[in-house]
């Protein structure tokens, strides 16, 4: 296929030629493959400045979307590329083929670094969702940062460069620029620019930044980061957020009102309890869905009212295909059971295949958890509505799989995101939780924009 590039895809391109490190904060559905891939090229086999590329990547993207990348365009052709999955006999047979490109999934940088006993000899690494790489504690991190000096080029990409705020940033720069432009060390940056926020004591649980804070991080960073807007460079469809409310009847408030106040309840004959504030807040929501986890994973039912619900969107659909993203396994169990006995043809898409068949309309509706298919996978090809029966605490999540559907290449005029909600439960602090983080990013994201008017 021939890529006739938007200015915004060109300038990108550009600025990763320009700068040996860049952090390109990309909306989902702008392009990010392609432009990098497009950088690569030039890189390699123009200028001669690259010789090994390593792309990092979510499973399931390194998998399908860089190949699918590379085969696509006229322009890449040439471009040789090897794809590390698998055993690891298949992974070590993969990174010592002749080629310019290797991908391979961010599970495996530990292994690639600290275990393959291959040499890290890449002069330029991707990072294909900057944000995977946002903890410091995280083993990919720790094993990256091993090998970072020896790297002479890094592009860090995403779309949700700080989702649960402002403190996701050091682990991602630091990584990037190796500390140069918000330090060296976690405990500096959090006394430089945060204040502690929620604790008990001397346990910090939360800090929150101090005034003039996010304009002084965002000036660090600015003279290696761009970030773009989709709906600001494309013809976007509309994308129309739907709450539909779901009031539980008063025996099944009850239940879940005595586990919020007394954190025990018993149900079915069985007591549910919950030792702390993140087993509280799981199982409320898992209440909210319907149904909660007992002792050794047993289901207890507890209501139905959002899987009438998602039947009633199913039905009002009237044939369009719907994406439906849940979040326990216990939720994908009992909306199966519900498709089936309403005979629904559906599918989940946990598959290549799945995935391929979705987009050509081959089922009414496809099952989808964000944590496995919420990176840059293309479903817009199989339908516009989306129904998110139980909700995620991460905006990350949240962001990458409405955006699915709501992307480059959406033939429907409109996207339609349903929110199943249990009025009077913490469905409703979710949506309120995700909102305020959205309203954080898109600062960060606006504090290095790029404006294409000035600078074209």
């Amino acid at each position: 296929m021939k890529y006739s590039p938007y200015e915004y895809q060109s300038y990108a391109t550009d600025f990763i030629l320009k700068h040996p490190v860049a952090a390109v904060f990309l909306d989902m559905g702008l392009g990010k493959s392609v432009i990098t891939l497009t950088a690569i090229f030039d890189l390699c086999l123009d200028s001669f400045l690259v010789r090994k590329v390593l792309v990092i990547a979510p499973l399931r993207v390194a998998r399908d979307t860089w190949p699918d990348e590379l085969r696509k365009w006229d322009h890449l052709h040439g471009l040789t590329y090897s794809v590390a999955l698998g055993t690891e006999a298949e992974r070590k047979a993969a990174l010592t083929q002749r080629a310019s490109v290797f991908i391979i999934n961010r599970e495996n940088v530990q292994w690639l670094v600290e275990e393959s006993g291959l040499p890290f000899d890449y002069d330029m690494v991707v990072i294909d969702e900057l944000s995977s790489f946002k903890s410091y504690q995280a083993k990919r991190f720790r094993s990256l940062l091993k090998v970072r000096p020896t790297v002479s080029r890094i592009v860090g990409l995403t779309g949700t460069p700080s989702s649960n705020g402002l403190m996701d940033l050091w682990a991602e720069f630091r990584v990037l620029d190796m500390g140069k432009r918000l330090g060296r060390f976690i405990t500096r940056f959090r006394t430089t620019y945060f204040t502690p926020d929620k604790r008990n004591g001397q346990v910090v649980f939360s800090y929150k930044p101090l005034p003039g804070a996010e304009d002084a991080i965002y000036r660090q960073i600015a003279d290696v980061t761009i970030s773009m807007k989709a709906a600001d460079h494309l013809q976007m469809p509309e994308c129309v957020i739907n709450e539909v409310k779901v009031k539980l009847s008063e025996k099944e408030r009850e239940v879940y009102d005595r586990f919020k106040r007394d954190l025990v309840v018993s149900l079915k004959g069985e007591e549910i309890d919950a030792g702390n504030a993140a087993v509280l807040s799981g199982k409320l929501a898992q209440m909210a869905n319907g149904a909660v986890y007992g002792e050794n994973k047993r289901v207890l039912p507890i209501h139905d009212r959002k899987l009438d619900a998602l039947e009633d969107l199913i039905e009002a659909a009237n044939g369009k295909p719907v994406l439906v993203a849940y979040w326990f396994k216990h939720d994908l169990a009992r909306i199966q059971e519900r498709l089936h006995k309403r005979h629904i043809p559906f599918s989940t898409l946990d598959t290549a295949e799945s995935i391929a068949r979705w987009n050509r309309g081959e089922f009414p509706v496809a099952l989808i958890h964000p944590a496995s298919a919420g990176h840059g996978l293309n479903l817009q090809a199989g339908g516009s509505t989306l129904v998110w029966f139980g909700l995620t605490w991460s905006l990350e999540l949240y962001q990458q799989t409405n955006a699915r559907l709501w992307r480059q290449g959406q033939k429907a005029e409109s996207v339609v995101i349903h929110h199943i909600i249990a009025t009077g439960t913490i469905d409703e602090r979710i949506m309120t939780a995700l909102q305020k983080k959205e309203k954080t990013q898109t600062a960060l994201i606006d504090a290095v924009k790029a404006d294409l008017e000035v600078i074209l």
